[in-house]
């Protein structure tokens, strides 16, 4: 009796989502603590990857405090555009006119520097924490309108003509056709609309420029600027990279678990 060889690990496509990137993040760390190293570069212009390994452990606890105010800012803006998104989308999908009269508008939280309006929400919203959600909603809505707008549009049309001869009411062809057509299309949006809310929040939060307790990572980060403490500084921004990627890894997850069982787009 035979057995069929075994697959190298390499060759198997999960392990080179995971393997190849961190294998290629660990030279690229070797390089730099290697150049930095060498070439005896000032901690307060490049630090080591060793030394931000050592200021994060050290001040783990206020790093981390501030992380859960970025994120709560980022959470409230991330579920607020889905549910204003998709309500926007369904409402453009049902008539051409009013989606053609209201999606340039739309457009606008798009191409408008979120930089440039933010002081105005904060001075007109006093309270700080609606104030940042308000910004970062922005920023993050836009991708959750267009994308699901599209989704719901590119529906099969032999799909469409059979709905109409059986003389299906709006409701059942959004239900039974145009939602499921666009999941797709809503997935994508979401894992551009996730990182667009967390960056929204730490924008916002460079805006406001609100110290004391209760403050997010932009403040430590601009605290760490002015004290010129760069290794505490690189700290933070890792920290925001790390969440952005888990959260791009969340609306993966949740694409596949909604999606692999009868779209092709997730099907191995």
């Amino acid at each position: 009796m035979t057995t069929a060889p075994r697959r190298p690990l390499l060759a198997n496509p999960h392990a080179q989502r995971i393997v190849a990137p961190l294998f290629v993040g660990a030279l690229l760390l070797l390089l730099w603590q290697g150049l930095c190293t060498g070439f005896e570069v000032p901690v307060y212009l490049v630090p080591t990857p060793a030394a931000i390994f050592r200021t994060l452990v050290a001040d783990w606890p206020l790093l981390f405090g501030a992380l859960l105010v970025t994120l709560r800012i980022t959470f409230f803006a991330f579920a607020l555009a889905v549910v204003l998104g998709v309500a926007v989308a369904f409402l453009f999908v049902q008539n051409r006119l009013l989606e053609a009269s209201l999606f340039p508008y739309a457009i606008l939280l798009q191409v408008t520097p979120i930089v440039a309006i933010a002081p105005l929400i904060i001075i007109w919203v006093k309270a700080p924490l609606p104030a940042l959600t308000i910004c970062a909603t922005m920023m993050a809505l836009f991708p959750i309108i267009s994308n699901t707008v599209l989704g719901l549009r590119s529906v099969n049309p032999g799909l469409l003509n059979l709905f109409k001869l059986n003389r299906a009411t709006r409701w059942q062809t959004l239900v039974r056709l145009r939602i499921p057509s666009a999941l797709p299309s809503f997935f994508g949006g979401l894992r551009i609309s996730s990182g667009l809310a967390l960056i929204g929040a730490v924008v916002a939060e460079f805006v406001a420029g609100t110290g004391g307790s209760g403050t997010g990572l932009a403040y430590q980060i601009l605290q760490a600027g002015f004290e010129l403490n760069i290794p505490r500084l690189f700290a933070a921004l890792l920290m925001i990279t790390v969440t952005g990627v888990l959260l791009f890894g969340l609306m993966v997850t949740l694409s596949r678990l909604a999606l692999s069982r009868w779209h092709e787009s997730e099907m191995e």
